[in-house]
């Protein structure tokens, strides 16, 4: 079997726009942080040197056709070759457009030269959500609508699975070190948003490493730059609790499936972007995945809500900032690149928005 394809054997179209999903929303560095407190022996246990290959490095020896095929799509994705952007209008200072991944990684935290100096430069950061800064203020806001984190109800995360794909998940989380009693009552994404991420991520949040975003924003705070956020955590809870159940108990099934293979996933997806390949992402997923009507019906359902519907959020408060010059403004990587990504956004809305290399 050839390595590059190896995740096929059993993981459906539904896991990967999950995982995906993860690295959109800020929100789940905080959840991960909570959950990671239930398997902190073990995560200090686990070897935390990631072992995931690069599963593009890997095509270009097994199946360059395909790699091929993925780079001629990506090519069709507009702003899709960079995560830095400076954004200029007529009269007020240059401010820059950030893509991040929302990691603990040190390869994503360490900062390109160029975005050092975009945030040296800058008045003001701007992050997707500041309320994960103050935990009182995050545990506020889920306490005010626990329904989208958790089942109120006598539903449980057991109750919606058949008896095998119960005991797949029971085992999985077993293995995590996770009792599955202590989190029947999570909504799946909640779960999926630990599993999907690979042991030497949680072994360095265990120890308290920062994901990226928020190193830069205890940067500005220590700077004394103003801080500011284009969403709120309601925001961000209600567009993953709009997405129906079944999209969300499938994912977290094929997640907990794919178990180690997951590393090879995220890998992939950090050497892409640390070579500032953004396009790639989506490419990739269809590329090593199958797909069917129904997958395909669940992806637009999460486009919508996790991509299209919160860049437009994204853009119109973000203007502001812009506006007032001397921004730096850090969002999740695939927020950037694509016709409704926040690159097209901005440059629709009149401002003019270049790469920067």
């Amino acid at each position: 079997m050839k390595p590059a394809t190896a995740i096929t054997e059993r993981a459906a179209d539904l896991s990967l726009r999950l995982i995906a999903a993860f690295n959109l929303l800020f929100l789940t560095a905080f959840v991960v942080t909570l959950l990671v407190a239930t398997t902190q022996a073990r995560a200090r246990d686990d070897a935390t040197a990631c072992t995931g290959r690069d599963l593009i490095a890997a095509m270009k020896q097994d199946d360059p056709a395909k790699l091929e095929q993925i780079r001629a799509e990506a090519d069709g994705v507009a702003n899709g070759d960079a995560v830095l952007w400076r954004v200029e209008k007529d009269g007020v200072e240059p401010s820059y457009l950030f893509g991040t991944m929302h990691m603990s990684d040190p390869r994503v935290v360490r900062l390109s030269d160029d975005a050092e100096a975009a945030l040296e430069a800058s008045r003001t950061v701007v992050i997707e959500t500041t309320e994960i800064l103050d935990q009182s203020k995050m545990m506020a806001a889920m306490a005010a609508q626990p329904e989208l984190m958790m089942f109120t109800d006598d539903t449980t995360l057991f109750s919606l699975l058949s008896e095998e794909d119960r005991a797949a998940a029971e085992a999985a989380l077993n293995q995590r070190g996770i009792p599955p009693a202590s989190v029947q009552k999570m909504k799946p994404w909640m779960i999926a948003s630990m599993v999907a991420l690979p042991a030497c991520e949680l072994a360095r949040k265990a120890s308290g490493a920062k994901v990226l975003d928020i190193e830069l924003a205890e940067r500005a705070q220590a700077d004394g730059k103003a801080l500011e956020g284009l969403e709120t955590i309601v925001d961000q809870l209600g567009a993953m609790a709009s997405l129906p159940m079944e999209f969300h108990m499938r994912g977290l099934v094929d997640t907990l499936a794919l178990g180690e293979r997951i590393d090879d996933v995220i890998e992939t997806m950090i050497m892409l972007y640390l070579d500032g390949e953004t396009g790639m992402f989506w490419p990739f997923f269809r590329a090593v995945l199958p797909s069917d009507e129904q997958s395909a019906a669940g992806f637009a359902a999460f486009e919508e809500a996790m991509i299209t519907a919160r860049n437009d959020t994204m853009a119109a408060r973000a203007a502001p900032f812009i506006d007032a010059g001397g921004a730096f403004i850090a969002v999740g990587a695939l927020h950037l690149p694509g016709d409704e990504g926040l690159v097209s956004l901005l440059r629709e809305a009149g401002y003019t928005v270049s790469a920067v290399q």
